[in-house]
């Protein structure tokens, strides 16, 4: 069961010079432990934890007369601000807020109506920690003996949590229903921020699919054409290569494979004009240019050209006979 309690602490005094009127009002001392006059004391683990449930909430606190909110305002009668806490602030000193004050709480203050601050808050019945901030009254009995607000049902609220939920919310055991409710407002927030994400990609860190596919398939066709004109660039080499003689017919696969890798066009071509000539096309066979073919003398030639046949003709009867 979380609480709501009003505590006054004579610390807490306004220290109001005449004609002044404070921005920054300190709503609970520093430290662990906040031991009020009458007695009872409570635990404020982390100021910060509070301000982050009042951003959370986004509403401004009521800054009153004597607790008027919690008092008359609950049996229906007007219980107007004089001020309204629209900032929490931790300091060394405690949590402090920052009050806007109307014409009617800057008129008090100044003429010293009020001196006294007291907080109201809610905190946890079994840990006694304080889980949120609700109000602050202007009073002149700071030593009253207060008494705590759990009779009203509408600042009465259920802290059993299911310990399950509370692991799964990254909470430990002593965790409130008010810090359950923050834990799932910043998941809620995540969940917003990842779906805007999802459906709003950034162009600079995404592309779609199907762009993506496009540029593939736009690589792929540059790589075939790249590698088809440099097939075409290494064979044509190589034919000139066995034109000029610089290399073997018989060596051709050999340099073909040798031309395939990483600058080995470069290397072959640069080969192939430092090297002599090798081999001498005169007198190969077109059909095997490893073998040479037989060559006929002056006076064959005549008979051929007398007889009417070709030299390969000559030859062979020339080899029966």
């Amino acid at each position: 069961m979380v609480n709501a309690t009003v505590i006054n602490f004579e610390a807490m005094a306004l220290n109001v010079e005449d004609g002044s009127v404070p921005d920054w009002v300190q709503l609970l001392p520093a430290g662990r432990s906040v031991r009020g006059v009458d007695g009872r004391s409570w635990t404020m683990e982390d100021a910060n934890a509070l301000i982050d449930s009042f951003l959370a909430r986004n509403n401004d606190l009521p800054v009153d007369l004597e607790h008027a909110t919690q008092i008359k305002g609950a049996q229906g009668e007007p219980a107007p601000a004089v001020g309204w806490i629209k900032e929490l602030e931790a300091r060394d000193t405690g949590l402090w807020g920052r009050v806007e004050w109307n014409g009617e709480g800057e008129t008090l203050l100044r003429r010293r109506a009020y001196r006294y601050l007291s907080p109201v808050f809610k905190f946890a019945k079994r840990t006694g920690e304080i889980t949120r901030m609700v109000s602050a009254g202007l009073t002149n009995n700071p030593n009253l003996d207060l008494v705590a607000l759990n009779s009203a049902d509408d600042l009465t609220e259920e802290t059993t949590m299911d310990p399950a939920v509370l692991e799964a919310l990254g909470l430990n055991s002593t965790a409130t229903s008010a810090d359950a409710v923050l834990a799932i407002q910043k998941l809620k927030a995540a969940e917003t921020t990842a779906l805007n994400r999802a459906e709003h990609p950034d162009p600079k860190k995404f592309v779609p699919k199907a762009d993506h596919d496009l540029a593939l398939n736009r690589i792929s066709g540059y790589e075939a054409e790249a590698k088809e004109r440099e097939d075409e660039a290494i064979n044509t080499a190589l034919d000139d290569a066995i034109e000029a003689g610089k290399i073997a017919p018989a060596s051709r696969d050999y340099h073909l494979a040798a031309c395939r890798e990483e600058g080995g066009l470069d290397r072959f071509k640069a080969m192939v004009d430092a090297s002599p000539v090798i081999a001498d096309k005169s007198g190969l066979d077109q059909k095997d240019p490893t073998k040479k073919t037989a060559t006929l003398s002056a006076d064959e030639e005549a008979v051929c050209q007398q007889m009417g046949i070709t030299a390969e003709e000559f030859l062979a009867a020339k080899k029966e006979a």
